[in-house]
């Protein structure tokens, strides 16, 4: 553990240092300000081979706390030679990455369930235990046997929105009991990708009217970086418990369904031409219910990618350059969520129809008023 005197010292020699150097650059700072940006690189480089020289002292068994107190025959006689703690690990650092994935890969999942894929084959798993769809032997009609023969060994829906509530917030269904629903996911989510977009598109504007292109670019990231280190720790300690293995569960699940979807004689029941176009014409025939399935697809696959980007170290660069070079990596993901998001509402799926109730007279005349039922599309 090093010393109080060195510790102190290590901050005066590192102002010393960047005066020197700052001293020695001079007007070439102006002229090519991508220079400060390697010099603080390289005072970066030195600290930390100053921090992992070998022979500092060994960490002593009380913390140094006999030193500060006076106790034993070599304790030090000046405070400048009392051990003193740099830190502890930072909080932002033990983030594991392992429930971060599991996170995207289950918002994946939840988006596709929201869209109604599961529903949909559940429907025509209905159907088909009522003879009313025209299969016997064909691959959909195998399939749909295996998946309903499949779904004892899986987790239920009522589990799954369980989940969705417990990690995003999502669905009408309580957490499971003596948990807890993420109500903060979707706001840091979206500030967090709202915050990736302007980036980029502050970046882009900064280099057309900048006069010189190695000018330092507008974005702010370190705005970027605290807002995705908060969707960070939101999620990290929302998907403890059952979270990985349903979603590996709930992954095979989804790929089942869309094996059975893809099956020509389903697909020959609603004249579809392929999975997407079973799922949009199910959902209207059985449930009067308009999915934006290309809208809700393109938001599931570039919300998991940014949160896969969230999983890995990449938030944690502080280095200006490489942290635009790895933010590149989702720059499109979030404008492609974005403008799905604004597609999604502005294009609200078509409500189930609602009954309508109207009073007609009996037929003896009396004058009595009865109650009758009649369907009419919502409004």
């Amino acid at each position: 553990m090093t010393t109080l005197r060195d510790h102190d010292q290590r901050q005066d020699k590192l102002a010393y240092l960047l005066q020197n150097a700052l001293g020695a650059l001079g007007p070439e700072l102006i002229n090519n300000p991508q220079l400060a940006e390697v010099l603080h690189r390289t005072v970066d480089e030195q600290l930390a081979q100053y921090d992992a020289m070998p022979n500092r002292a060994a960490k002593s068994a009380d913390y140094g706390i006999a030193d500060l107190i006076g106790l034993g025959s070599d304790a030090p006689a000046d405070m400048g030679d009392v051990e003193v703690s740099p830190g502890v690990v930072n909080y932002d650092d033990a983030a594991p990455s392992e429930r971060l994935l599991a996170a995207a890969h289950l918002y994946y999942l939840c988006i596709h369930e929201k869209l109604g894929v599961f529903k949909v084959v559940d429907k025509l798993q209905k159907l088909f235990l009522a003879g009313t769809l025209k299969v016997s032997n064909g691959p959909g009609a195998y399939r749909l046997y295996r998946f309903d023969r499949h779904g004892t060994f899986r987790y239920r829906k009522q589990e799954r929105m369980r989940a969705y509530k417990q990690v995003f917030g999502y669905t009408n269904v309580p957490p499971a009991p003596g948990g807890r629903a993420n109500t903060s996911f979707h706001g840091l989510f979206t500030h967090f990708i709202q915050e990736v977009a302007k980036f980029w598109r502050d970046k882009r504007i900064s280099e057309v009217i900048r006069e010189r292109a190695t000018d330092p670019t507008f974005g702010s990231m370190a705005i970027v970086r605290r807002a995705g280190l908060d969707l960070r720790n939101n999620l990290k300690n929302s998907t403890y418990g059952y979270i990985n293995v349903l979603r590996i569960e709930t992954s095979q699940a989804l790929a089942e369904c869309f094996e059975i979807l893809e099956a020509p004689d389903l697909r020959a029941q609603f004249g579809a031409d392929n999975a997407w176009d079973l799922i949009e014409l199910v959902m209207w025939q059985h449930f009067h219910q308009t999915v934006h399935a290309s809208t809700m697809n393109r938001m599931a696959v570039s919300g998991r990618e940014v949160l896969q980007w969230l999983a890995e170290p990449y938030i944690l660069q502080t280095n200006r350059t490489d942290f635009e070079t790895l933010l590149m990596r989702v720059a499109e993901s979030a404008e492609e969520w974005l403008s799905s998001e604004e597609g999604r509402f502005y294009g609200a799926p078509t409500p189930p129809p609602r009954p309508v109730y109207k009073r007609s007279r009996n037929g003896n005349g009396l004058g009595q008023n009865r109650m009758t039922v009649s369907i009419a599309p919502a409004l």
